[in-house]
């Protein structure tokens, strides 16, 4: 929202006492020309740039945009830019706790602005994601008409949480993963700036790249990080931040995603690939981040059922078995101890014979289903056990396999329409191999072929 008197007052107090801000907020970009990373984003007449009056000039004005990327990358950073370098009203709103009405506030109060004053407002919406349908709805006269610029951020994939029409107002703009490098500057910026740590502490080498991994790309996490490290250095009279230090300071890593963002899907896929791919360590850090970050360890348990069937199958009919177990295991038992049940499925199914040719087989047969080749079913099998069927020739000539030599008949099972197709394809990896041979000596016997004189 627009500044008010207790606004106002808390960011006196920062300017006239920088501690009580934490150092993510201190070191916050003042222009552009100091955003780390995002360069392709920052060209000379990009969208953001104009944002800020660089180039505004002529017939086309600045357009709406859409800040998509993971946090900590920079896009609240941006919208702190625009507000400080514009000379625009600027209005932030938080889709967590704003509604429709906050939404419309804001619009009535921007076409004052430019109708009275001549003004024009930028509204910066955070999370926007989470705003339904109908409150994303609430904008598009105001973006479409640019009664309002707005730059909207979100961390989720905007084609799934954004309404279409929203977007198509709007420019996206995906903002890319800090790099190492991207991060190093800014912990060298924070640790000299006045603004920051003004040389307070040093960071050495070994620490540096510790922080730089638990940071996981996220500038946020990272100055936090070094806060804390810098801090309790500072608290022992020591003059650098020590690994020992940023190591007692930062108890561990924040999991990179969120699991109710798009990130969990990803995160869930790149589990199944790799165990599709038999690599059992990629498989167990996949596991290990869906674990640290909360999520439901039956959904977990439900996914690694669906990969024994569709990526193992018969190379290894036990990996099914092991996997409803291990579902069963964990519904009773929960975390923690569900993540040693968790591991141990993941190791087997890792590490398991692979084959798909039970899933295309079944799909193969779907397809042909709702394709239209159905067909009658063959008279010899239709149900006799009621009066009037032997009269209609259902079940006559029906051969019982029981009743011949090796428990196989060769007769018709198939509809007209598919006779003779052949769904299930075998492998010879793993326990398939059998199989293979198995089906093989079947389907000659039903085509009425006499087996080999050793068989018989």
């Amino acid at each position: 929202m627009e500044p008010d008197l207790f606004t106002a007052a808390a960011e006196d107090r920062q300017e006239k006492d920088p501690a009580s801000s934490p150092l993510a907020v201190r070191m916050r970009p003042r222009t552009l020309d100091e955003v780390v990373g995002q360069g392709h984003l920052l060209k000379q007449g990009s969208p953001l740039r104009r944002l800020v009056g660089e180039g505004s000039g002529g017939p086309a004005g600045p357009s709406s945009v859409i800040l998509w990327g993971p946090p900590g990358i920079g896009k609240t950073t941006l919208a702190y830019v625009v507000s400080q370098a514009t000379n625009k009203r600027f209005v932030e709103l938080s889709a967590i706790t704003a509604g429709v009405k906050e939404v419309r506030a804001v619009i009535d109060g921007a076409r004052r602005a430019s109708g009275g004053y001549g003004k024009d407002t930028v509204l910066f919406l955070d999370e926007i994601h989470r705003f339904s349908k109908a409150q994303q709805d609430s904008l598009l006269p105001a973006v479409e008409n640019r009664w309002v610029t707005l730059i909207a951020a979100t961390t989720e994939n905007p084609y799934f949480s954004i309404i279409s029409p929203l977007l198509s107002r709007s420019l996206l703009l995906t903002l890319q993963a800090l790099t190492d490098d991207d991060l190093r500057g800014l912990l060298h910026r924070a640790l000299t700036d006045e603004r920051g740590l003004g040389g307070a502490v040093t960071l050495p080498e070994d620490a540096e790249g510790h922080l730089l991994r638990i940071a996981g790309g996220d500038a946020r996490r990272a100055l936090t990080a070094l806060e804390a490290g810098a801090g309790s250095a500072i608290a022992k009279g020591e003059s650098e931040i020590t690994l020992e230090t940023l190591e007692d300071a930062v108890d561990r890593a924040a999991v990179k995603y969120d699991r109710d963002g798009d990130q969990h899907y990803d995160v869930a896929s790149a589990l199944i690939k790799s165990i599709r791919g038999s690599d059992v360590d990629a498989t167990l850090h996949y596991l290990a981040r869906m674990i640290e970050a909360g999520e439901d360890p039956r959904f977990i348990a439900r996914r690694l059922m669906i990969s024994a069937s569709e990526d193992i199958g018969l190379a290894d009919p036990t990996a099914l078995q092991t996997a409803v177990a291990g579902a069963q295991a964990v519904a009773l038992i929960g975390f923690p101890e569900a993540r040693i049940v968790l591991g141990q499925v993941a190791v087997a199914l890792a590490l398991a014979p692979k084959s798909n040719a039970a899933y295309l087989a079944i799909d193969a047969a779907l397809a042909d289903v709702r394709a239209g080749l159905a067909g009658p079913v063959p008279p010899h099998l239709r149900d006799g056990h009621y009066k009037g069927a032997e009269k209609l020739g259902h079940a006559q000539g029906y051969l019982y396999p029981h009743d011949l030599p090796g428990g196989i008949a060769a007769q018709q099972y198939a509809p007209d329409a598919i006779h003779g197709k052949r769904y299930y394809e075998p492998t010879r990896y793993g326990a398939e191999a059998r199989y293979a041979d198995v089906v093989e000596r079947v389907r000659s016997r039903l085509r009425g072929e006499q087996p080999p004189a050793a068989e018989q």
